[in-house]
This record gives structure tokens, sequence and C-alpha cells, in this order.
């Protein structure tokens, strides 16, 4: 990946002219079935476009629980866009029943539902695909009820290889979708805003007036390409690696694992024990894992974690746990 970044042939994208960030952005657009597409620096800049270009200042964004919009992105929807966010179902994943229950009736007074966002697969549920035929249906109900939908995809690669489905049927029902080539692709960084040319364009502005608009960027653009042709066809090893780790440390001391709840690259593991009090004892014996709560473990595995590596961290985090038991 470095030696073809190294060579990439560049030029000033903010001008439009960098013929790599230009295949790059041609080639996920077709993928996706949309019109065209828009790199960006990361997957926070992606959803928050998609946020710009379809709300306005005092509307409300129907997220589901632990949405990344909320909870990773420094508070940038309110701080941008001027609009507030309302939680639907339990979990990450709902339904358009739910959807519709947290929608504020049309009167003077109350915020307008306007955007809704699926998140596929779901971070913080722990790497859960979100189920087609609800996506389906919540985009539908949406654009009913005159809302837009926003299809938030950094590990829609990861839903695709669990699903069988293409990354093209998993993004139709949605107005934008925004994909990253920096999370189980392995590219150093970048993402795509993906939609109309018109919303394209609008979200253009907003990375120049976000001070996200780049010059010679091709560099990255080929990296993301290299991660796209190379990377995708091996998640499979990394769904197959997660649950080796899950199975592994699923019933350990002071651990616990939704097993059923592990379909790709994440593992939530619940503890008895303080959550970042294991994490730093893990990490002081060489594993590096986070505490997503203050009794949960969020790991992932990724293309340079090993079988061997995974087998080795289910028993360095197991014993990290039993050392802090309460």
């Amino acid at each position: 990946m470095r030696e073809v970044m190294a060579r990439a042939e560049v030029g000033d994208d903010v001008y439009g002219e960098d013929p790599t960030v230009r295949s790059l952005e041609e080639e996920v657009a077709a993928l996706l079935g949309k019109e065209a597409a828009l790199f960006v620096s990361s997957g926070s800049m992606g959803n928050q476009l998609a946020i710009a270009v379809q709300t306005r200042h005092g509307d409300e964004v129907i997220v589901g629980e632990g949405a990344h919009p909320v909870f990773y992105e420094a508070g940038a929807g309110p701080a941008l866009s001027g609009v507030q966010f309302a939680v639907a179902g339990r979990g990450g994943l709902y339904t358009a029943a739910e959807m519709e229950e947290v929608m504020k009736p049309l009167a003077y007074y109350t915020p307008r539902s306007s955007l809704v966002c699926v998140e596929n697969t779901h971070n913080r549920a722990g790497g859960r695909v979100f189920p087609q035929r609800d996506a389906v249906a919540i985009a539908e109900r949406a654009h009913a009820l005159g809302l837009l939908a926003h299809l938030d995809g950094a590990r829609l690669w990861n839903a695709a290889v669990a699903t069988g489905a293409t990354e093209r049927e998993l993004a139709a029902p949605f107005d934008t979708v925004s994909v990253c080539f920096s999370k189980g692709l392995g590219a150093p960084a970048g993402s795509a805003f993906v939609s109309s040319r018109h919303n394209v364009e609008l979200a253009r502005r907003f990375r120049k007036m976000w001070g996200g608009a780049m010059r010679q960027v091709g560099i990255l653009a080929a990296g993301a390409l290299y991660a796209l042709h190379e990377h995708r066809s091996r998640l499979a090893t990394d769904h197959e690696n997660a649950r080796v780790f899950a199975n592994a440390v699923a019933g350990k001391p002071g651990l616990r694992v939704e097993l059923g709840a592990v379909e790709t690259n994440i593992v939530n593991v619940d503890t008895d024990g303080p959550a970042e009090a294991i994490s730093k004892a893990a990490r002081t014996l060489g594993v590096l894992i986070n505490a997503s709560g203050s009794n949960r473990l969020r790991a992932v595995t990724h293309l340079d974690v090993s079988r061997a590596d995974v087998e080795r961290a289910a028993q360095i985090v197991a014993r990290a746990a039993a050392e802090h038991r309460t």
C-alpha cells in the first residue's frame, strides 16, 4: 500500500485536478450505486456532511442508541448544523415503527424531524449488522413522511461480507451514504460521502468551510483504492477471528460475551470488574483493548491481527479480568 501511495499520480484536489482522487470517487459512487462521491478526511466528516446538506438549524435527526454522530463526533451535529437528536429503539438497531414513535408532531413549537440515520454495521452494538428489511422499511417510511435517510456505512464493507449482499444493495434505500477506508479495509486515512451530484456539490462547499479541502491528497486516495481492491475479500478472516476471541473469553471468570451478537469484527465483552482498570492491565501485558463503558470492553479484529494474536489476546484479557474482579 505504501509503495502504491508513493507512486500515486496527484494534482490539486481543491480544484478537482487530482486524478487519483477522481478515480476513487468515481469507483466508490459506482460501487454504491449513487451519482457522485466526495473524498473526505474521516467518517465523522462524512456523517456531518450528510447532516449539513439535509437539515436546517433547529431540526431533529433520528438515530439509533449509541449512534456514532451522537457518541463519537464531539457534538458536531449541534455545533455545526444546529440540530438535535432523537433516539429510536434500544441497542443501536430499530424499526420503522420505533422511528415513527420518536418523531415530533408537526407544530410550530416542535423541532422538525428531517433526517433519519442508520448505522451499518453498528459500532457500539458490537459490529451488529442492521437488518436490511428494517433499513428498507425505515427509509421508505421516512420518505413517505417527508424525511431524508442517511446510511452511516463506515463498516458497510463488513456488513456486505457478513450478509452476502452487495454494497449497492445495502446503500440503495438511502439518500446519502458515508463509507470509511481506514476501518476494516486498513487504509491510513479517509472516507467518502456518496449521494446525488447536487448533494455532493453542497458537501464540497461545507468541506471547504470546515477546513477539510486538501491539495495533493491523491497520496491518501491511492491507499484507499488499494485497500478497496485488495482488502475487502479478506474481511471474512476478521469475522472468524472475532468469533475465536469471543468464544475464548466467554465464560472466563469475570467476563461475559453474547456470542449470538458477534456478527462481524467487533466483540463487546461485559466485565464484573471495572473495565478501565482491566483495559490498562491488558495494555501492560501487550494487548490494546478499550473500555467502552464502566463494565464493558470493546475488542476489534483487523488485518494486523492473526489467529495466534487473537488467542493470546484472549488469555491476557482473561488474566487481567481475573485480577480486577469485584
